[in-house]
């Protein structure tokens, strides 16, 4: 017997993976580097996303209200202990009304900077601040879907400066923006995600 006869029916090695037929779709974040959106006069159509919509094999886009909860928990985790530490140092004053920073506000302040580099290390290494995790959203590249790396997610942070201009108008824009982009991620060509727990 001869293997690999396309005649011959028994050719095949019997451990050998039967033949995978039609396309298969790459998971996201190996997707190709033209992006993830079909051109605009292909979006509509049978197996295309519409406008606003995920591409192939891209997660869902987050919602607002779960961006919000992830930077609530994230400022929680990065400032709340501060302010803790620093109320400490006023009970143990003897006149709170004109006590300083002492000692355990200094400790606040080391842990609010070690915290907070922390946060952006993950975000860029994993796309998940702790909040991000909680709420299972990431951010990710637009392009292919891979995450930003430490300087990107670096400029990424600096940027929502111009979420904050205009009465905050960037930071509400994914209301009703059809990627749900925040002036910043439009101008560092992210998406915030919803992924699995992980």
């Amino acid at each position: 017997m001869s293997y690999g006869d396309p005649n011959n029916p028994y050719s095949q090695r019997p451990y050998d993976a039967p033949p995978q037929y039609g396309y298969q779709q790459p998971p996201y974040g190996m997707q190709p580097p033209y992006g993830m959106y079909p051109p605009a006069g292909m979006q509509g159509m049978p197996g295309m996303p519409g406008p606003g919509m995920p591409g192939p094999g891209m997660p869902p886009l987050a919602h607002w209200g779960e961006r919000v909860g992830a930077w609530m928990l994230d400022l929680m985790i990065i400032v709340a202990p501060m302010y803790a530490l620093g109320f400490i140092d006023i009970l143990r004053s003897d006149d709170p009304a004109t006590a300083d920073p002492g000692p355990f506000f200094a400790v606040g302040v080391a842990y609010f900077l070690v915290m907070g580099f922390y946060q952006l290390y993950r975000e860029g290494r994993y796309g998940q601040t702790t909040g991000k995790k909680v709420l299972r959203i990431s951010v990710r590249r637009e392009a292919d879907g891979t995450t930003l790396g430490f300087g990107m997610a670096f400029v990424r942070k600096l940027a929502h400066i111009v979420d904050s201009l205009a009465c905050y108008l960037g930071w509400l824009w994914p209301l009703w923006d059809v990627r749900r982009q925040t002036f910043a991620d439009k101008m560092c060509s992210t998406v915030v995600v919803k992924v699995a727990a992980g």
